[in-house]
């Protein structure tokens, strides 16, 4: 489990985190969002021990992170920056993990092969970036790691390799209860595989709950009345946003759909629609909501 309480971190006189605080659960898959300056490729650097805080503490199984070799020897940290050692191949690179982390596996790195399909006699900087992003995960899952940290993960590989590569940590997760925490922008693809969310907005993690719980607080809802929308509901429903199309309103609602729904049905609507959100559109809701300005198209 990761614990990361009240963490504050400063650059000189600019606070790039102000209070942070972030759960995640053994086996599950965390997706850590916001927009870009919010903190978050800071706050996992400090997760994974390569940055300390100037106050705050951060666990993993009830140990510090921070120059802590047993933690970090259960951890990989995959960023959207890579580095290898100048000059060495991918069999160089596999040699020099298996002397850090103690699961490793060559029986699984040979496996991974038929997956990845590059030769390791290859210098790996001297391939293009989506394949040093396939050589990271390679490595990385031949680790047998507790943890995974990802920063912006997958960018470069195409959709085929994408899957792969989320098949392999997926089956991790559920066959050795590995966890995940993951941010990244693709939104649509988090969707796919998060347990739990995390917003982060200025420094702070603004909303952090479940998935479900999450997609469950925000809906969209086609309506229309007889005479147009009653003024009165909008002093009984959240309405975060409302748009006309002909004589159908397309509301935005926030709350417990059950209550929303009764509200609704005071006014004896001639329709009544819910139609489901991405978590991408309660992204820009929420953070809409949040004083983050962002246009909304369509």
């Amino acid at each position: 489990m990761i614990q990361i309480k009240d963490i504050v971190k400063k650059f000189d006189d600019f606070t790039a985190l102000d209070g942070v605080n972030i759960n995640v659960e053994k086996g599950s898959v965390y997706g850590l969002v916001g927009p870009n300056g919010a903190g978050k490729t800071t706050i996992i650097k400090i997760m994974t021990g390569i940055y300390r805080p100037n106050s705050g503490s951060v666990y993993i199984d009830g140990e510090p992170v921070y120059e802590n070799q047993e933690i970090k020897s259960r951890m990989i940290y995959i960023s959207d920056d890579l580095y290898f050692f100048p000059g060495y191949s991918i069999k160089d690179m596999a040699s020099y993990y298996k002397g850090i982390y103690p699961n490793w596996s060559d029986e699984r790195f040979n496996a991974m092969a038929e997956i990845f399909k590059i030769d390791i006699k290859r210098s790996v900087r001297r391939l293009s970036k989506g394949m040093q992003k396939q050589v990271a995960f390679w490595l990385g899952l031949s680790a047998n790691p507790d943890i995974m940290i990802l920063d912006e993960p997958v960018d470069g590989l195409d959709p085929v390799m994408r899957k792969n590569v989320w098949n392999l940590m997926l089956s991790d997760v559920a066959e050795r209860e590995m966890t995940v925490l993951v941010s990244s922008h693709n939104l649509r693809e988090l969707e796919d595989v998060c347990d739990h969310v995390g917003i982060m907005n200025k420094g702070k993690v603004v909303i952090e709950k479940a998935l479900d719980e999450v997609k469950g607080n925000i809906h969209k809802v086609q309506t229309a009345f007889a005479g147009g929308m009653p003024d009165a509901l909008r002093d009984s429903v959240d309405i975060l946003k409302c748009e006309k199309v002909g004589s159908v309103d397309m509301l935005i609602v926030r709350g417990d759909y059950t209550k929303i729904e009764t509200e609704l049905k005071k006014y004896s609507p001639l329709i009544l629609d819910v139609v489901p959100l991405s978590l991408e559109e309660i992204f820009i809701y929420e953070m809409g909501g949040l004083g983050y300005e962002l246009e909304i198209v369509g």
